[in-house]
C-alpha cells in the first residue's frame, strides 16, 4: 500500500515539473503581441521575401463597385487585448520607450510622425488623442479589391491588424482618405518604401488585389529601394 502511494506521488510530481516546464517555456499572448508592439514605424519585422517580388504575385484587376461598404463590415471599435485598447498598444508601439503611461493611455512622450516626417513632441493626453490610427490599406479600398468576398472574420483581421495600423497625424489622414498607392502617398518621402511595401504585405497577406495604376505607382516607388523586404512574409 506504501508502495503504491509512492508511485502515484512520485506520477503527480512528474505531472507539476511538466506542467511548470511547459509554462515556464511557452509564450503568454501578451508576449507575442509585445513582439508585435515592436514592429514599429521606423524598425519592422521584415521577412525575406522583396516587396517587389510579392508585388508581382499580386492579381491586377479593375476596382470593384463600393456597394455595401461600411466600416462595420470590418469592425466595431478596437478590441481590448489585456485591459488595454488596441488603438493605445498602437500608439505605444509607435512612442517606443519615450512614451509616458498612464495606465494604458499614453499621456506624453515623442513620436517620429511616418506621414509627414515631422518630430513630435507631446506633453499630454489630449495632444496624444489627436493623433489616428490609419489603416495602411484603408478599409473601402480593401473592400473594392477582394475583401468584399471574404468572411466577416477575416475582414475583422484586416481591420486590427497591426501590420495594417500606423499612428499618424490627422490631416495627413484626412488627406489620404481611402486612397491606394495611385492617388496618395505620403509627403515623407523617405517613408514611401515603407509604405508601400506595408500595403504590398497586406494585400498579399488577405488576397487583396491591385489596379493597374497601383500597381505602376507602388513598382515606381520601390525602384528607388529595389531591397526593400516585405513586411511579416
Amino acid at each position: 500500500m506504501k508502495l503504491k502511494k509512492r508511485r502515484i506521488v512520485a506520477v503527480i510530481s512528474c505531472l507539476i515539473l511538466v506542467i511548470f516546464w511547459i509554462v515556464a517555456n511557452s509564450e503568454s499572448y501578451e508576449e507575442i503581441f509585445v513582439k508585435i508592439e515592436n514592429t514599429g514605424a521606423e524598425e519592422i519585422l521584415a521577412g525575406e521575401t522583396l516587396a517587389t517580388e510579392v508585388l508581382e504575385k499580386l492579381e491586377v484587376k479593375g476596382r470593384a463597385p463600393k456597394t455595401g461598404y461600411s466600416r462595420e463590415e470590418f469592425y466595431n471599435g478596437w478590441p481590448t487585448v489585456d485591459g488595454c485598447s488596441l488603438r493605445q498598444r498602437i500608439l505605444k508601439r509607435e512612442f517606443g520607450e519615450s512614451a509616458v503611461l498612464e495606465e494604458c493611455n499614453v499621456v506624453a512622450g515623442e513620436f517620429l510622425e511616418p506621414y509627414t516626417g515631422e518630430f513630435m513632441t507631446f506633453s499630454s493626453r489630449e495632444e496624444v488623442s489627436k493623433l489616428q490610427i490609419d489603416h495602411v490599406v484603408a478599409l473601402s479600398d480593401a473592400w473594392q479589391k477582394g475583401a468584399q468576398n471574404l468572411t466577416k472574420e477575416e475582414r475583422y483581421s484586416i481591420a486590427t491588424d497591426p501590420l495594417n495600423l500606423l499612428a499618424v497625424d490627422g490631416p495627413a489622414n484626412a488627406q489620404k482618405s481611402d486612397g491606394d498607392a495611385a492617388t496618395w502617398l505620403p509627403a515623407n518621402k523617405k517613408f514611401r518604401c515603407q509604405y508601400v511595401a506595408r500595403q504590398v504585405s497586406v494585400k498579399y497577406k488577405y488576397g487583396l488585389w491591385v489596379t493597374e495604376a497601383e500597381k505602376e505607382a507602388i513598382s515606381k516607388v520601390l525602384s528607388n529601394c529595389p531591397e526593400k523586404k516585405a513586411i511579416g512574409i
